[in-house]
């Protein structure tokens, strides 16, 4: 343990300032962090003459956040045309993509996505015990913070309710998914039974939406109203289980109905549910494998293994790209023979402009993971100001 860590000593002193730097570039770069988990992190683009720029400005839009995809076509504001709501892009891309018998978007990365907040939280702490003054302090903070962290991610997964523990953007996304598909097999889109029971929810509270869709009836609702609707559609699935209300349950059970939404293959989908349920029970006892393991690398600041603690955080938006990246990959390489089209395995576009068959395809990062790089500079820039004043302290 270092004297600095110890007491207060006179050797202290000049080190104070760029220590109370390094605290606040670490914390500011902690607000980056949580603000990109609420903000749109990459966006994707199709645009094609079939769809005039007109009727879709900005092409056919979609945006990714890291618990969920949303749309990211605006409503349209003019003379000729009167919009109540903006055209729904995530439907319309999925509609293209299943042509050349690619899977929903819904489907990519379920695991991921339920468990990010625990991992947003998890790296949060991360920056916030690296820049904690004292053992005593830091490995109490770290502590309590673990233990939360831990006990909210123990409940939301797997005790019954918990999915009223797990953010409303998620669950506000697996019902858009759902009204989706559900859309598809009626000929009047405010006939599907999952927007009906929303509606229904909403009526019961006092809040009407008329004949609005399920994108602008989700956005209304409660956390409980939306949970209720899954859980009535869940229900009238046969051959369920009894609903128990879990994270992992809704999940999977998602993952599944996304997956046979276009391609009604029992064995092969089976598969890839039973892959994602072992992974996230993988991670789950990954998460708190690392806390224990962080816990334990926070005892001492002087050995190099400490510096994981601002280096693992530092790496956010590069594990986002690698993340989407892979994702995109799978896409590319697990088409479906029952599409309409045959085409050959091939990588989506990542970042930047490509072309696939007539429509021109744009891949570019959004404001959320602007906010990623921010705490990436922040991190690095509180590791070096720590750095420095360990040199002060060495100097002195």
């Amino acid at each position: 343990m270092t004297s600095a860590e110890t007491s207060a000593s006179p050797r202290a002193a000049p080190r104070e300032p760029t220590a109370a730097l390094s605290r606040l570039l670490a914390l500011v770069g902690v607000v980056f962090v949580i603000a990109s988990f609420f903000l749109p992190v990459w966006w994707v683009a199709l645009k094609a003459p079939n769809y005039p720029e007109h009727t879709f400005p900005d092409g056919v839009r979609i945006e990714f956040h890291v618990d969920g995809v949303r749309n990211g076509c605006k409503l349209r504001v003019s003379k000729e045309v009167l919009e109540k709501e903006a055209l729904d892009c995530v439907h319309e891309m999925d509609t293209i993509n299943h042509f050349v018998g690619m899977f929903p978007i819904a489907s990519g990365g379920p695991v991921e996505k339920v468990f990010s907040p625990f991992l947003f939280a998890f790296l949060a702490l991360l920056a916030i015990g690296f820049v904690t003054p004292g053992r005593r302090l830091r490995l109490a903070a770290m502590g309590v913070g673990f233990a939360a962290v831990a006990g909210w991610m123990t409940y939301a997964m797997f005790l019954p309710g918990g999915a009223s523990a797990l953010g409303r953007g998620y669950v506000a996304a697996l019902v858009d998914s759902l009204g989706r598909s559900e859309n598809e097999t009626g000929a009047d889109a405010n006939e599907s039974p999952i927007v009906k029971q929303l509606r229904e929810s909403l009526a019961r509270s006092g809040i009407q939406v008329g004949d609005e869709p399920v994108a602008r009836a989700s956005a209304t609702a409660a956390k409980s109203e939306l949970i209720d609707t899954l859980k009535k559609t869940y229900e009238r699935d046969a051959k369920a289980a009894a609903w128990t209300g879990s994270g992992l349950q809704l999940m999977t059970w998602h993952y599944a109905k996304s997956l046979g939404r276009w391609f009604n293959e029992p064995e092969r989908n089976g598969r890839l549910v039973s892959i994602m349920t072992n992974v996230a029970y993988a991670l789950y006892a990954g998460l708190l494998i690392a806390m224990a393991l962080f816990l334990w690398m926070a005892r001492d600041a002087r050995r190099p293994w400490f510096w994981a603690l601002i280096l693992t955080p530092m790496l956010l938006p590069f594990g986002f790209v690698v993340e989407y990246g892979g994702w995109l990959w799978w896409y590319g390489h697990s088409l479906n023979a029952m599409g309409a089209f045959t085409l050959k395995p091939f990588m989506p576009t990542v970042f930047g402009d490509g072309k696939v068959a007539q429509f021109s395809t744009h891949s570019y990062p959004a404001l959320g993971f602007a906010m990623m790089c921010a705490s990436f500079v922040a991190f690095a820039a509180a590791a070096l100001a720590r750095r420095r004043a360990l040199l002060i302290d060495e100097e002195s």
